[in-house]
């Protein structure tokens, strides 16, 4: 169950039978690469002549690695689950890269990390170690305030808190101002707390590709609440909810009437639904929207068979209700744990990541595709000129891609 460093598959624990017999006999981790980890010799004993059919395979990525890289991945490892925040920055820093040989050490040093997380998790009975909370909502509804008063209580109960906060990035010049670390000022400085702003890039659903990856090294480094901060969001946009354990939903008190939750769409992802800055003259707003919502979600079809969505009020500035919102999400977690959906929320979700990313790469592949580079331009023209519909252009290049 421990295999290291596919880089083209996620998860290749649950995949032995695709390294070949060459693998075995000729580990790196006899050559000297994550030496002293108790798993390094598992690799080979596992039945490597049963599969042939993967030609880019874990032994040969694994043996390519020079001596630097190797320091590197040991050092990184090292540093990740000895609780140490420049290695936790410098591990997603890695993983955020899009240079080819980079990813490859960062699917390395990912697997290493999955299977401390797996001992962690047979230590902890079978039980989660870490809990992840996705947080959403529109521009302006108050997220920063809302988690740096949540985290800052958590680091005073001997939590160990990891931000992974998302920014909108520019879609003329592809940046992103990364202000949310400078918003949580006094977050920013707890020695128990670690901010990771990352652009989305572009990306859907308000998320980076590679915030699955990156809690996932959150969690190595020892960090037992991981949220997940996305941009200001939309109806249809709730890619975050698929990769966190509940799913947050901030609004501000003028975020709209009844018939406005009752849509379909991130309201009906929602675990739990947050009024936030209830307080001064915005605690009446406040009040009826939350019991606005109250009533609109009792129409809209339950998630799980054990926990129903709640509507509650808190302020980010007298920080009022901000224990309550706590006590519901731990409520939550105790629930899910307890029927047994908290185990296989995540194990759905990690289904569903695998094919997001599948389709991302399927996609880069068919834009790089020599038969598809060559038709693209010619077929663009006649799509602007009029000449042709964009549905038959579109078929053309499938045919393209598919023919050769």
């Amino acid at each position: 169950m421990r295999l290291f460093g596919l880089p083209l598959l996620r998860h290749t624990s649950a995949l032995p039978r695709l390294i070949p017999p060459s693998v075995t006999g000729s580990c790196c981790f006899h050559q000297g690469a994550f030496t002293g980890h108790p798993a390094q010799c598992h690799i080979t004993h596992c039945r490597c002549q049963q599969g042939r059919g993967v030609s880019t395979t874990l032994g040969q990525h694994v043996q390519d690695l020079s001596g630097p890289e190797q320091r590197l991945l040991n050092k990184l490892y090292g540093g990740l689950v000895g609780g140490q925040r420049a290695s936790l920055a410098e591990s997603i820093t890695l993983v955020e890269t899009q240079h080819p040989r980079k990813k490859e050490l960062a699917q390395v040093l990912l697997q290493r990390v999955l299977a401390h997380r797996k001992e962690q998790e047979s230590q902890n009975g079978g039980k989660p170690v870490a809990f992840r909370i996705g947080l959403s909502g529109p521009p302006g509804a108050g997220k920063s305030s809302f988690i740096e008063v949540v985290g800052k209580m958590l680091t005073a109960r001997g939590h160990k808190v990891s931000v992974l906060a998302v920014d909108p990035s520019s879609c003329t010049t592809g940046g992103s101002l990364l202000g949310d670390k400078t918003r949580m000022t006094e977050l920013s400085r707890d020695m128990n707390a670690f901010i990771r702003p990352s652009p989305a890039s572009g990306t859907l659903g308000g998320v980076t590709r590679t915030t699955n990856e990156a809690i996932v090294l959150c969690e190595g480094a020892g960090y037992d609440i991981v949220l997940v901060e996305t941009v200001g969001v939309g109806q249809s946009e709730f890619a975050v909810a698929d990769m966190v354990d509940m799913f947050v939903l901030l609004i501000p008190p003028a975020g709209g009437d009844e018939l406005q939750g009752i849509k379909r769409g991130i309201i009906e992802r929602a675990d739990l639904v947050v009024v936030t800055k209830s307080d001064g003259d915005l605690v009446v707003p406040a009040r009826r929207i939350q019991a606005e919502y109250t009533s609109a979600l009792k129409l809209l079809r339950r998630q799980s068979k054990s926990w129903n969505p709640k509507v509650v009020r808190a302020s980010s500035l007298t920080s009022e209700g901000i224990p309550e919102v706590w006590a519901k999400m731990e409520s939550y977690r105790d629930t899910m744990v307890a029927t047994g959906e908290f185990q296989g929320r995540r194990r759905n979700q990690q289904k569903v990541w695998m094919w997001s990313l599948i389709q991302e790469n399927v996609l880069l592949h068919f834009q790089n595709h020599p038969s598809v580079r060559d038709a693209l331009p010619h077929l663009e023209e006649k799509v602007t000129k009029g000449a042709i519909s964009p549905g038959l252009a579109a078929d053309l290049l499938l045919k393209a891609f598919s023919s050769s």
